[in-house]
């Protein structure tokens, strides 16, 4: 998986079509989660796509994050939050600025609010799990 640092380099120099098929190529790159863990348990609340989140835990302590959208731009997102939590500690992630993070990609403007809406959920989600762990 390429880093965030990377996917913003690229992400910068695209037109908008191509920033589209970034994401969507992103989110193909996503560890396949298994259909048994899309269940009502795991699904992000507030997303106009379907989202799930399954969070592991590693031998060294550290979080791993199975992810999942019925939508291909959404799966994309999800991708890039992911990027910035992924294989950290519990207190790595809770120190982590993830809307600084993804600032950048200024995807507020870039997407229609519609793929938007999720996100701070995905992220409360994220830190929510973090915090249980830490």
């Amino acid at each position: 998986m390429p880093t965030l640092t990377d996917i913003q380099e690229e992400y910068e120099f695209l037109e908008p079509d191509d920033r589209y098929r970034l994401l969507i190529d992103l989110g193909r790159s996503l560890e396949p989660m298994p259909d048994p863990l899309k269940t009502d348990a795991t699904l992000v609340r507030g997303c106009s796509a379907a989202v799930w989140v399954y969070p592991t835990r590693m031998s060294d302590g550290s979080l791993h994050f199975l992810a999942d959208s019925n939508a291909a731009i959404t799966k994309g997102i999800i991708a890039l939050v992911l990027l910035t939590v992924q294989d950290r500690s519990p207190d790595e992630i809770i120190g982590t600025d993830i809307d600084a993070a993804l600032a950048p990609f200024d995807l507020r403007n870039q997407l229609s609010s519609n793929r938007t809406q999720g996100i701070p959920n995905m992220i409360a989600l994220i830190r929510e799990t973090a915090l249980r762990y830490a």
